[in-house]
């Protein structure tokens, strides 16, 4: 169960963040709405919400999920990809040792953005991508390792990130799209196999038995809800169209 979360208010300027789409530029006002929706739903599944003031100087900066990685006993200050990402990290490092004792951190030439992070348990799944590479990961595995806990590597094909086409749901159950629904890595957990046309829904979020779910996409949360999920529909488009989703949006712990 998750107590609290982090997020950060979206700038004027996200509308001209990074998008491997072509769905538009995002509404900011729309955005501004949409993220408030969000801030509510995170509260109202039990969470205190800790919510950053928009930082102008860095337009993709309320992905906060990117910068940062929590875990049940530490820390971990990424090493974001994109160069224009990457200096967000030094904001995020004070705010997370107001809750945590140990704060680790990625070095380079490791880079490592925790939107190809998934927690199970006590174990990591780590995307290796065009934002995540090798030694950013086995960095990330020694970090874990050193409290406890273990990771392992899943080379991506075609998904920016990992949690771009997985979430877990808990109860051993994941949600999967894509390249990971036959993917050998995964073969443990029972598959909520999302259609393609959907795929964007795969990134839904589990907090503390609700699942939050990008509104438009009733196919998936209609697997959800027949998987034995309580399901929250979150209007995101205006994030959508910068590559972002629901477990982008926050940090949870």
């Amino acid at each position: 169960m998750f107590k609290n979360a982090i997020v950060r208010t979206p700038c004027p300027e996200m509308i001209n963040g990074l998008s491997s789409v072509t769905l538009g530029k995002p509404d900011y006002s729309k955005a501004m709405d949409q993220h408030a929706r969000y801030v509510d739903a995170l509260r109202n599944c039990g969470l205190e919400v800790k919510v950053l003031e928009a930082d102008s100087r860095f337009p993709d900066s309320t992905f906060v999920e990117d910068v940062a990685l929590c875990t049940p006993h530490c820390a971990i200050i990424t090493n974001p990809g994109a160069p224009s990402r990457n200096r967000e990290k030094l904001e995020m490092k004070p705010v997370l040792q107001t809750y945590y004792k140990q704060v680790e951190s990625i070095k380079t030439p490791g880079i490592l953005d925790a939107g190809d992070v998934m927690m199970v348990g006590q174990h990591f799944y780590i995307g290796i991508s065009e934002r995540t590479n090798v030694e950013g990961a086995e960095q990330l595995i020694g970090i874990l390792e050193k409290y406890g806990m273990t990771g392992s590597k899943v080379p991506l094909q075609k998904m920016l990130h990992l949690k771009s086409g997985l979430s877990y749901l808990e109860q051993n159950k994941l949600l999967v799209t894509g390249e990971f629904i036959h993917h050998p890595a995964f073969n443990s957990f029972h598959r909520i196999e999302v259609d393609p046309d959907e795929s964007y829904a795969a990134n839904s979020l589990w907090v503390n038995s609700t699942v939050l779910v990008p509104a438009g996409f009733p196919n998936t949360r209609e697997k959800i809800e027949q998987a034995g999920y309580h399901t929250l529909s979150l209007d995101v488009s205006e994030f959508q169209k910068l590559d972002g989703g629901l477990s982008c949006l926050s940090l949870r712990f």
